[in-house]
């Protein structure tokens, strides 16, 4: 039996190591960040409370992960978004030489990517931004979304298509932009 104080380290080391990637694929999904750290705390109060079932068949990565996805799509199924991304998390930096109509231009086409993203349904929308946008492997997005290494690939090239087809344009672009 784990006692308190060790428990309190437990979690702890776990919040520290997966804030970020926790917070960024919430952020992706919410498209706020208000939301992004209200379903932050979310997920890792839920690994408090679960961390006795975690059985060590995946990583804990990628468990802390699924529980990220659980609670978006919780919160997802609550507040019926009618769109994500409208905030523009994703905004490179811009550098200083470029134009401003360069700029503007640039914003456009991030806003549009973003609102394609959005449209997709929920399965095809997290597999975008785990493997599109995050860069997750095919074996850690499976695990994530608990779904087969071939449902990934499938889903992934179908929503590809999908996005490439409402924005006209390659899909190397459309992830270039969603970045």
């Amino acid at each position: 039996m784990v006692d308190a104080e060790e428990l309190e380290v437990t979690i702890s080391k776990l919040y520290q190591e997966h804030y970020l990637d926790v917070y960024k694929f919430l952020i992706c999904f919410s498209g706020n960040r208000n939301d992004a750290e209200d379903l932050t705390q979310e997920v890792f109060i839920r690994v408090l409370h679960h961390l006795s079932r975690y059985n060590h068949q995946s990583s804990i990565k990628t468990w802390i992960l699924s529980i990220a996805k659980h609670v978006a799509i919780d919160h997802y199924r609550k507040k019926k978004f009618v769109s994500i991304f409208k905030e523009g998390f994703f905004k490179r930096l811009v550098s200083g030489g470029k134009q401003p109509s360069e700029e503007l231009e640039e914003k456009e086409l991030q806003a549009t990517v973003h609102d394609a993203i959005a449209s997709l349904k929920p399965d095809y929308r997290s597999i975008v931004i785990l493997r599109g946008i995050n860069e997750f492997s095919v074996k850690e997005t499976s695990d994530i979304l608990q779904c087969s290494q071939s449902k990934v690939k499938v889903s992934y090239h179908r929503a590809l298509k999908e996005l490439k087809k409402k924005l006209n344009v390659e899909a190397e672009e459309v992830l270039r932009h969603a970045r």
